[in-house]
C-alpha cells in the first residue's frame, strides 16, 4: 500500500473512495496532496488537531456540506473534542447558515455520539423546527453538560438576533476566539472574503493573532480550494 493510501487508511480507518480514485490515477498528485494534508492538519502551536477537525466539520456544516463534515467531526472525537464542545461549533455554524445548517450538524452529533459508544433513535423525519432540533440534541445530550445549549436555545426563542450573536460567540465549551475563527472560516469557504472583514477584524479584537488567521486560511484549502487562500489572504 501506498503511502498516500496507508495515510487515508490511519485517518479514517478505511481507504476513502475519492482517495483510491486519485491513486488509481495518478499516485503521485495523491502523494502531493497527503504531504500537504499532514503538514497542515499537524498539532501546532497556533491550533491544535482537534480544534482544525473542529473547525473543518463546522464550516461543513455551515457550507451543507455533510461528507467532510462527518469525516472531520470523527477526527475531532478522536482527538478529545467533547460532545457539549462538538455542538457549540455547530451552533456557530447555525449563526452563519441558519436551520439548515443545524439540520445538517446533527447528522454528526449522532455519529459522534455513535463513536463514544452511545446508540441514539434518530427521529423518522428530520425536524424542520429550530425548536425540535435543539430538543433533540438536548435528549441526546441528557449526560451531559447542557447548561450552554440550553441558554442558546432560550435566546434563539427570543428572536432577538443581537442576544442570539452575543450568545452562540460567547465563551463556553468552546472559546470565543476559535468561534470568530470558526465565523471568518464560514465566509471564506464561500469566496466571500470582502464580508469576513468586519469578522476578521473583531477576532483581532478579541485576541486572534495573525499565524491564527493564518493556520485557518490552510485548513480552508482543505476543505474548499486553493481559491479560499486568495480570500484570506488579503487580511493578513
Amino acid at each position: 500500500m501506498s503511502d498516500g493510501l496507508a495515510y487515508f487508511k490511519q485517518v479514517y480507518d478505511q481507504v476513502p473512495g475519492w482517495v483510491q480514485k486519485m491513486h488509481d490515477y495518478s499516485p503521485e498528485v495523491l502523494d502531493y496532496y497527503t504531504d500537504i494534508r499532514g503538514k497542515i492538519m499537524q498539532d501546532g502551536p497556533v491550533l491544535s488537531r482537534k480544534e482544525k477537525d473542529a473547525l473543518i466539520g463546522s464550516i461543513n456544516a455551515a457550507r451543507l456540506y455533510p461528507r467532510s463534515m462527518v469525516y472531520h467531526t470523527k477526527g475531532a472525537i478522536e482527538h478529545g473534542l467533547s460532545l457539549p464542545e462538538l455542538v457549540e461549533y455547530f451552533l456557530t455554524a447555525y449563526w452563519y447558515k441558519g436551520i439548515k445548517a443545524l439540520s445538517v450538524g446533527i447528522e454528526a452529533i449522532a455519529y459522534a455520539l455513535e463513536l463514544k459508544g452511545v446508540k441514539v433513535d434518530f427521529p423518522d423525519q428530520k425536524p424542520q423546527r429550530i425548536e425540535s432540533i435543539f430538543q433533540v440534541i438536548l435528549d441526546w445530550l441528557q449526560d451531559e453538560d447542557t447548561s450552554f445549549i440550553e441558554s442558546v436555545s432560550e435566546a434563539v426563542k427570543s428572536n432577538d438576533k443581537r442576544q442570539i450573536q452575543e450568545m452562540i460567540l460567547d465563551y463556553g465549551h468552546v472559546s470565543d476566539k476559535l468561534k470568530y475563527l470558526n465565523m471568518v472560516g464560514n465566509y471564506i469557504v464561500d469566496l466571500r472574503g470582502e464580508a469576513a472583514l468586519p469578522w476578521i477584524e473583531k477576532a483581532r479584537k478579541i485576541g486572534v493573532k495573525e499565524e491564527e488567521l493564518a493556520n485557518l486560511g490552510y485548513i480552508c484549502i482543505l476543505t474548499a480550494g486553493i481559491p479560499t487562500w486568495f480570500e484570506i489572504s488579503e487580511a493578513l
